[in-house]
């Protein structure tokens, strides 16, 4: 079973611990990377959500979402929305469905409108990266032709 928690002193060293695969390194920043992102986030008014994306007692992946507008620079779809803007299954243990698990997971989760109300979900993603851009099309995401930073955003109709 998949579950979502937050991070805590007991299991840091294990998220910061999961990696993808070597060729997957060009389309997913480090854990370690994206947790100082959420410190720079916070400590500038935006609402990320970091988790390690657990498969019953075992750290399996992460994610790191947010609301609104982040302080970085950002596509037209930002304001007032939600960003799944890292999600990463480690290389250990891709292919068992725990990345297709995760996301209905994170989308129950936004649906609760943690941080406020929204319309739209969207994930920034590197449009060679085939197996990303397939497991977002699975649930409903769409490409907005949007091309920012040099990704394709795709957005979800929440």
């Amino acid at each position: 079973m998949i579950t979502l928690r937050k991070i805590t002193l007991e299991n840091r060293r294990a998220m910061f611990n999961l990696e993808v695969s070597e060729d997957q390194r060009q389309f997913v920043a480090s854990n370690l990377s994206s947790v100082a992102s959420c410190y720079v986030l916070v400590t500038n008014g935006g609402h990320p959500f970091p988790f390690i994306i657990y498969a019953d007692e075992q750290p399996v992946g992460f994610v790191m979402l947010a609301y609104g507008t982040t302080g970085y620079e950002e596509p037209s779809i930002a304001e007032d929305n939600y960003c799944i803007m890292r999600l990463m299954i480690d290389k250990q243990y891709q292919n068992r469905g725990y990345g297709r698990e995760a996301m209905r997971k994170i989308l129950e989760f936004i649906r609760t409108f943690p941080a406020g109300p929204a319309h739209y979900c969207w994930i920034p993603y590197k449009s060679d990266n085939i197996a990303a851009k397939k497991l977002y099309e699975g649930f409903g995401f769409r490409d907005n032709g949007e091309v920012f930073n040099n990704e394709s955003i795709t957005v979800l109709q929440l």
